[in-house]
């Protein structure tokens, strides 16, 4: 788990945290991830359904060394279309419920494999 975690909190309804203040022993830089299914290899449809197996993707990756959604500390989400915005908050506040890492959501012209969204992510941890 993190070591020391300072969260400066967003005073809005939306799900980020203005800034995160941490010391750690290891930092993981998750590549950006699709929704794909990982036995298939398909991409889930639609947004909601691609936001939630992106994110169970990232889940999976963490835990690979016994980390989980607590070790994010910054987001970065990349979208096809702006208007998936609300959505994509939506789903993610279900998976980040309190101490929202630090995060920016930007619009794309593309994303690999036609993705609809992609997320990269930072997690630290006093163990790997």
């Amino acid at each position: 788990m993190i070591m020391a975690k300072k969260i400066i909190p967003n005073p809005g309804a939306l799900p980020f945290s203005k800034a995160i203040v941490y010391d750690s022993k290891y930092v993981m830089e998750l590549s950006g991830q699709v929704g794909l299914n990982p036995e298939t290899g398909k991409l889930a449809e639609g947004i909601e359904e691609q936001t939630k197996a992106t994110l169970e993707n990232i889940k999976d990756v963490l835990k690979e060394v016994s980390w989980n959604l607590s070790n994010i500390v910054k987001v970065r989400i990349f979208l096809a279309d702006m208007k998936d915005y609300a959505k994509v908050n939506e789903i993610y506040s279900k998976y980040f419920t309190k101490d929202y890492p630090a995060r920016v959501a930007l619009a794309v012209k593309d994303l690999p494999l036609g993705a609809l969204i992609e997320i990269e992510c930072t997690a630290v941890g006093d163990s790997a």
